[in-house]
């Protein structure tokens, strides 16, 4: 089967069941395992936003989002000689990749014949359900069994190493200008991690608020997980927000490896987090993961 994905967690999942050889085409975003990209053809592309600032970057969005343009682009030629069998997708964020209405639309004019799966989950729950239906989807359900298996029995150990203890109200800063705040699956990491999220959309998308309503219940600890950015970007825009938040603990996480994507490396961001908020009872992560800036 050849496959072609077109969102960097759904990459990280096919190599996750083992798949990568089967992988024929990827964005210009996959960068998990590193070498994807330079494996594969590149069939996405979009703006480079380095060297922008947050601000910068959410006007860019906002202004194509409002004129109906398109944050990314399919190289449907390039899609084409590929001949996929299945491509992976999603309409679940417009800003963080490619909706599959545009890659339908594009077999459609190509007369290319694939199977389109659009992965959209909102919880973690959902996310390791995905798992499964690439499997399933791929042919390999029983990796994905195995594979859903190790990631909750990772998810019991933090559960039994976090049970009992308080838990410290936890505010996640999506984006940093102006403030998102933390949707999706991203309260249910918070909550696995042995704490309470607040000012978050548990199973809702993010939405754009003010540091007041973030700062409004009281956080002990703030983590700022900006999406589309590493560790380092992170801890760069993680000290912006510490006048926010006087008194709480400030905490830049490596947004896009460990938090944003839903792929396998939530787990990964489950145990970070938990190292954050219970850290005599969960071992610190690897270098690179997390970095407290206040």
């Amino acid at each position: 089967m050849r496959l072609v994905s077109l969102l960097p967690s759904a990459t990280e999942i096919v190599y996750a069941l083992g798949l990568g050889d089967d992988l024929v085409g990827v964005t210009f975003e996959c960068d998990e395992p590193p070498y994807a990209r330079e494996r594969n053809t590149v069939v996405v592309g979009g703006r480079d936003t380095r060297g922008m600032t947050p601000a910068e970057i959410d006007e860019y969005v906002k202004s194509q989002l409002t004129a109906g343009g398109d944050l990314y682009t399919l190289h449907a030629d390039a899609l084409a000689g590929l001949a996929p069998d299945l491509i992976l997708t999603q309409d679940l964020c417009r800003v963080c990749a490619l909706p599959s209405d545009h890659v339908d639309a594009a077999l459609d004019h190509l007369g290319c014949r694939a199977d389109v799966l659009s992965l959209d989950p909102y919880t973690l729950d959902q996310v390791l359900e995905t798992f499964a239906q690439v499997g399933e989807a791929a042919g390999v359900p029983d990796r994905a069994a195995a594979l859903v298996a190790s990631l909750r029995a990772r998810l019991a150990r933090v559960a039994r190493a976090v049970a009992g203890r308080r838990r410290p109200r936890v505010a996640v800063v999506e984006w940093v200008d102006p403030p998102f705040t933390a949707g999706h699956w991203v309260p249910d990491l918070v909550t696995a991690a042995g704490g309470d999220p607040v000012a978050a959309r548990g199973g809702l998308r993010s939405t754009e608020t003010s540091y007041a309503d973030l700062a409004a219940p009281d956080p002990e600890i703030v983590l700022v997980t900006p999406c589309g950015f590493h560790l380092d970007g992170a801890a760069a825009q993680a000290r912006a927000v510490i006048p926010h938040f006087p008194g709480a603990q400030i905490w830049a996480v490596d947004g896009d490896g460990l938090v944003v994507r839903p792929g396998p490396r939530l787990i990964d961001g489950v145990e970070a987090i938990a190292a954050i908020l219970h850290p005599d009872a969960v071992p610190a992560p690897p270098p690179g993961r997390i970095e407290r800036v206040a």
